[in-house]
């Protein structure tokens, strides 16, 4: 296995405030997983190329490294969830992989996840060796390891308000009690990685949304500010409507290391838009972005998307939907939007099998001033979206603004119009996103081989504009060989 370069002119020491910069020379890196790669000769195992900013060389990670703990194995998909943060506090970056199929012992994907720590010599090259996160009596984050568990499924990691690092680990196939694969999430904070395990039946400083119920998977998705954390449970029943859907939202706010919970959203809710129904998977996808209101002077509130991919638009069958919430720090919450094709003025139409909403990244790219349509913007994936009858599934991507009305200054981009040079059937463009202060990152994994690469855009692209970054496999220093290169983006 190819290990690529190790950067050149690493910092003397890590500056702090540049994110997403694993050896502290104030440039922004990037990770991009190909999480169904072969090593090793072992299918689906997966790895992860981390690019360094400035063409500093690309890093490939992998459980075939004797640094990596574990060893490449048949469906492991490592890298199938990304996050990076500071989890040392050292202002270098450090990154989390998540590994949901890892075998543990005799336990067939009990998941794993990894904590590889950024350094002035790069990353996985300073002191501190990776650090595993998995579940066992005697095992970093307690309790028992069962089947298809999936440790690890979701990641999300940043700092709060208050400057205290957070990983927060889903785990959307835990069994409570009887209940398989109701789901639940491991918080763990600070330097001291203190750690709490949280489900739909605890209560630790008020009860969290929903009880547990089995296939409620709650954990799938994860979405975090420095003042709230939203939860997703696609799987969620309501009224006896099966998939049916709901999110929780939490703060930072610890009561014997357990995370305040403070509301819930659904749409059983009367003041939500939208019927609760079968297979709407409310909270399939989730993206949050700090938000502050005019003549406020601190950013205490946060803007939450939710991604409902299943929602059946009159008769148009799965054509998805997002809807748009402002979380106050209280508790409280409002709906700001609900965004379809349909909706006036925005660009494309809902069709049946669209998927609307499969995927979403945002950002805030002025998070200490007043918001507005240009600072918040918000990445739709559509991944069966088709321009023609014969680009079945090409996917693409809506770009809407998270403040004001979504059609006002929309753009559409796809592929052939500013996603890679061609369409193709089953690409699938917009089931890979991620989001930097300056760039939308849209990951291709799949159709034409000239096609697969992560593109970036400026988040004010216009419909059909170009990229102004490519990384591609092949090129730069990227191994040419993989099978799914950016199904996951950081």
């Amino acid at each position: 296995m190819e290990t690529g370069a190790t950067p050149a002119a690493a910092a003397v020491a890590c500056p702090s405030g540049t994110e997403s910069d694993f050896n502290g020379d104030g440039v922004r890196d990037t990770a991009i997983a190909d999480p169904e790669a072969t090593v090793d000769g072992a299918q689906r195992a997966g790895v992860v190329h981390v690019v360094y900013g400035g063409g500093k060389g690309v890093l490939t990670l992998s459980q075939a490294l004797d640094s990596i703990p574990g060893a490449p194995e048949a469906g492991d998909q490592f890298g199938h969830s990304l996050a990076v943060y500071d989890a040392d506090l050292d202002g270098c970056s450090d990154l989390v992989v998540g590994i949901p199929y890892e075998d543990m012992g005799t336990v067939p994907d009990a998941g794993n996840v990894h904590l590889i720590y950024g350094s002035t010599s790069g990353l996985n090259a300073g002191t501190k060796a990776v650090k595993e996160f998995y579940q066992g009596t005697d095992k970093p984050l307690g309790g028992g390891q069962e089947n298809e568990d999936w440790v690890g499924y979701a990641v999300v990691a940043g700092k709060t308000s208050a400057g205290t690092p957070y990983l927060i680990i889903g785990v959307p196939g835990e069994s409570i009690g009887d209940l398989e694969k109701a789901g639940g999430f491991h918080y763990i904070s600070g330097t001291a990685q203190t750690m709490a395990f949280v489900h739909q039946n605890t209560d630790v400083g008020g009860a969290v949304f929903g009880n547990a119920e089995q296939d409620d998977r709650f954990g799938s998705t994860l979405a975090a500010t420095p003042t709230h954390f939203a939860v997703g449970s696609p799987g969620e029943s309501l009224s006896a409507r099966s998939f049916a859907g709901g999110v929780g939202f939490f703060n930072h706010t610890l009561t014997s290391n357990f995370p305040k919970p403070l509301g819930a959203l659904g749409q059983d809710q009367e003041v939500i838009f939208g019927a609760a129904e079968v297979g709407d998977q409310f909270g399939a996808a989730l993206a949050m972005v700090p938000y502050r209101a005019s003549g406020a002077t601190s950013t205490t509130e946060s803007l939450l998307a939710v991604g409902v991919p299943g929602e059946d638009l009159s008769t148009t069958v799965d054509a998805g939907a997002v809807q748009v919430f402002k979380l106050a720090a209280g508790g409280t919450f409002t709906e700001t939007a609900w965004i379809d094709q349909n909706t006036a003025d925005v660009d494309q139409d809902a069709e049946a099998g669209d998927f609307f909403g499969k995927r979403l990244a945002a950002v805030n790219s002025s998070p200490n001033a007043t918001s507005t349509a240009t600072t918040t913007r918000l990445a739709i994936g559509v991944p069966g979206e088709e321009s023609a009858e014969e680009y079945a599934e090409e996917g693409g991507v809506q770009i809407v603004p998270l403040v004001g009305a979504p059609g006002v200054s929309d753009n559409w981009i796809a592929p052939g119009t500013g996603v890679g040079p061609t369409s193709a059937p089953r690409m699938l463009a917009g089931i890979s996103l991620a989001a930097t202060p300056s760039l939308l990152q849209v990951g291709v994994p799949y159709g034409p081989a000239e096609a697969r690469a992560v593109y970036g855009f400026p988040w004010n692209v216009g419909s059909g504009g170009a990229p102004t970054q490519t990384i591609k496999p092949g090129v730069g220093g990227v191994p040419e060989t993989g099978v799914a290169f950016g199904a996951t983006v950081r």
